[in-house]
């Protein structure tokens, strides 16, 4: 006589709703544009010379591509500048921002977690995934956090298994 037992797997049963923020993450890569590069002596951006490079550079290798323009070096770079360069991006990038990579890669995840339809998480229990294989930016967890607190009945940080609890409506 053979006794079988049926498994239950209660995560499953629970009505949790798995988030993954990694999903939110940009699919095209993250360039940087430092214009350090521009600097006369690493100090300072001789118009005339600047605008020969603007109109000989070969924009169209940023085409699809996320671009973060800065300058690693300290210094002074005129406004005007880094509008020739978003101009001249423009037709080309995916996106452009100003900053670091980091700082980028923090515009764009808000972005994306701006664009959540948050009503299929009205009343829900929310569990957002913490680890995985790619970095998320802490404001990225904040800014969802944020939205998702709006309209969720609770939510969990983990993974359905173990979690933190992070918010819970009060009834």
């Amino acid at each position: 006589m053979e006794i079988q037992e049926n498994i239950i797997n209660k995560v499953a049963q629970s009505g949790l709703i798995t988030v993954d923020l990694a999903n939110y993450a940009p699919k095209s890569p993250i360039v940087i544009y430092d214009i350090k590069d521009n600097l006369f002596h690493g100090l300072i951006l001789k118009e005339k010379d600047f605008r020969e490079f603007v109109k000989n550079h070969t924009w169209d290798q940023y085409k699809d591509q996320h671009v973060a323009i800065t300058c690693s070096t300290d210094a002074i770079v005129p406004t005007w500048a880094y509008m020739i360069l978003a101009n001249k991006l423009t037709p080309y990038a995916k996106s452009i921002h100003f900053g670091t990579e980091s700082e980028a890669l923090k515009e764009l995840f808000i972005a994306a977690i701006n664009q959540i339809d948050y009503n299929q998480y009205i009343d829900q229990r929310v569990v957002v995934k913490g680890c995985g294989d790619i970095y998320i930016p802490e404001a990225a967890f904040v800014s969802f956090t944020n939205k998702l607190t709006q309209v969720s009945k609770s939510i969990m940080y983990g993974e359905p298994c173990s979690t933190v609890p992070v918010y819970k409506r009060k009834s």
